[in-house]
């Protein structure tokens, strides 16, 4: 992996944040299509990465509490088991535009890294499996690879299987 890339003053909360905790990463950018069916696939295909090493970032609401969950864009959530792994009971998917707001980032975009409210986070157990993974750098278009360590542990993320398929 490149060294740690240093953010100019146009960075985002995602890797100013990655900058001042000192993590390695490397960020990656792509032209992104509006036309482009899925946020995800779309940067997997970019970026010439495999799906199940691209993480997406959901935000659901898991018994009236919003919650951060970052699966592979390969499979999809499983909203009981992101419950479970919260103690909660159940979960759906938040509204889009209350994602929007507490996050600060939009749709397409959403980042587990620099968001502007700290949310509980769980991270997909297959992450482990790699040893960088893709996440949004908090805009359409940009990418940030990183440990999966790293991720966890800048997110204070709960690691369990919560991705289907």
């Amino acid at each position: 992996m490149a060294k740690k890339q240093r953010q100019q003053s146009g960075g985002t909360p995602a890797t100013v944040a990655l900058t001042a905790a000192g993590v390695d990463f490397t960020v990656h950018s792509y032209d992104h299509d509006p036309g482009h069916p899925s946020y995800g696939e779309e940067a997997a295909e970019a970026m010439g990465v495999s799906p199940d090493r691209v993480f997406k970032t959901l935000v659901a609401d898991v018994d009236g509490a919003l919650t951060v969950a970052v699966v592979p864009v390969a499979g999809s959530l499983d909203l009981k088991a992101l419950a479970s792994a919260v103690g909660g009971k159940r979960a759906s998917m938040a509204d889009p535009t209350l994602a929007e707001r507490t996050t600060g980032y939009v749709r397409g975009g959403i980042s587990p890294l620099g968001q502007r409210k700290k949310l509980p986070t769980v991270l997909d157990a297959s992450a482990t499996n790699h040893a960088t993974i893709c996440v949004s750098a908090g805009r359409r278009g940009l990418e940030v690879e990183l440990s999966p360590t790293a991720l966890a542990t800048l997110t204070a993320a709960v690691l369990s299987p919560i991705a289907r398929g």
